[in-house]
């Protein structure tokens, strides 16, 4: 799987005008399931996910995690992380997941977060999403798990 993950103030998504999922400070995870993952690529991913010590500490390093901090979660679905640029300018997303395998793994990944996190919002699979951050730092973070 791969992500790309956000320290944000804020953020939020929106769908036809309408917001989705909205959080504080935390993390903005766009989520990408590529051909060949399950759910033990999911669960490696969220496991380094709530771990990832990108949040200050008092002596300004980063030290602390989003469990450390409280921090919500605004999980995103997004198959263009897969894209393959190898062939020329027009990307391809071979690489990404069919639609309902993509759906499956993502689903199943807001869920086990859902269960390991407190505040956890999301975009929605699959629709045109606007999304909205505030980017702390900036700090910007590409994730993949094998």
């Amino acid at each position: 799987m791969l992500a790309v993950v956000q320290r944000v103030r804020e953020a939020r998504v929106e769908v036809a005008g309408r917001t989705t999922g909205a959080i504080g400070a935390g993390l903005l995870v766009l989520v990408c399931a590529e051909r060949g993952d399950s759910e033990a690529q999911a669960d490696k991913l969220l496991a380094k996910l709530l771990k990832l010590r990108i949040f200050s500490d008092e002596a300004g390093k980063m030290n602390r995690s989003v469990q450390d901090v409280a921090g919500g979660l605004l999980l995103v679905s997004q198959f263009t992380l897969a894209a393959d640029l190898s062939g020329g300018n027009r990307p391809s997303f071979t690489n990404a997941a069919a639609p309902e395998e993509g759906r499956r793994l993502y689903d199943y990944f807001v869920e086990k977060t859902r269960a390991a996190h407190p505040v956890v919002e999301t975009g929605e699979f699959a629709a045109d999403m606007q999304v909205h951050l505030v980017n702390d730092g900036p700090v910007t973070i590409p994730m993949t798990v094998r």
